[in-house]
């Protein structure tokens, strides 16, 4: 088998802490045909100065000093480097196993693949817990922990198959990133498949979604490469608050109903779609252009339950 080169993305900014572990990973893949091209986001700490120690060491890193503009326009200008006839992307605080990238291509080329996924690992950093004895409350070390996460059986599928997947609970996380898959550029280049920065804490989901529009030929594989780590301080942790979360999902859902419609779907997975809204609506809403949206998810389950009853 020939050895493609893949392209991988690596955004960063502020990753002083774990940028280094990040790269060491990348650099030492089996799969060495590779360009790492970091996009080093207008770091205030010290992220530069690591990546630059890394770049004098390995050639095969393309390193891009940027002013800040967030992630979405910096992983588009990633794309716009990119050579590679696959992209792979990868976040600062995370890492991978050494086969992780040949794994994603070896499968790719065995079945000419337009989109490859992988199960994950969630690494849930060490910290102090607190146990409670006779004398009071004592704080103990608690050891990292490593969760697997895979929610589709390893295989070949289809485009329809593939898609009717994309809300399944709890797996619409699964389906959602970008650093668990691998695409083929040509696709992304002659598509014009780009991020927006639209849709807050769902950029990844959005493009995904551009992306599976032209994929007919999805691999899922078993083996579990990358470990996503949980950072506390990450602004999916910090920023988030129930308005942004509802005005997020409804966003969200007018991206999935437009896919879903475009692949001559939306009649099937109707249903699935406007539960998906009842849900986030449960309590309140907000009003405005968004409560009529809400109001006709909610009419029509409410019409679909009473037509089971």
């Amino acid at each position: 088998m020939s050895k493609p080169l893949v392209s991988i993305i690596l955004p960063v900014y502020n990753a002083q802490n774990h940028i280094a572990r990040c790269l060491e990973s990348i650099c030492a893949q089996s799969w060495q045909n590779i360009e790492v091209i970091v996009l080093n986001d207008g770091s205030k700490d010290q992220s530069l100065p690591v990546c630059e120690a890394f770049r004098a060491k390995d050639e095969r890193i393309v390193l891009v000093d940027k002013a800040n503009s967030g992630v979405s326009d910096t992983r588009n200008l990633g794309l716009k480097l990119a050579s590679g006839k696959y992209v792979q992307f990868v976040d600062s605080d995370d890492y991978i196993d050494p086969d992780f990238t040949e794994h994603l291509v070896t499968a790719a080329e065995q079945n000419n693949a337009d989109l490859v996924i992988a199960p994950y690992k969630m690494v849930i950093p060490a910290g102090a817990s607190k146990l409670q004895d006779e004398l009071g409350v004592m704080t103990v070390a608690r050891p990292p922990e490593v969760r697997e996460y895979g929610f589709l059986p390893a295989g070949v599928y289809t485009q329809d198959e593939f898609a009717r997947h994309l809300m399944d609970k709890p797996a619409s996380y699964f389906y959602g990133v970008l650093w668990n898959k691998l695409y083929r550029r040509d696709l992304l280049v002659d598509h014009q498949i780009q991020f927006t920065s639209e849709v807050r804490w769902a950029e990844d989901l959005v493009f995904n979604m551009q992306y599976l529009e032209y994929a007919n030929v999805l691999v899922s594989i078993p083996e579990a490469g990358y470990y996503y780590v949980q950072n506390p301080q990450s602004i999916c942790h910090t920023q988030i608050n129930p308005a942004t979360i509802v005005q997020n999902k409804i966003q969200v859902f007018r991206y999935y109903k437009d896919l879903y419609t475009r692949l001559g779907m939306y009649e099937q997975v109707r249903p699935q779609l406007y539960k998906f809204l009842v849900d986030i609506a449960e309590s309140t809403y907000p009003s405005g252009p968004f409560k009529e949206v809400i109001d006709e998810a909610k009419a029509y389950w409410k019409d679909a339950r009473e037509d089971v009853q």
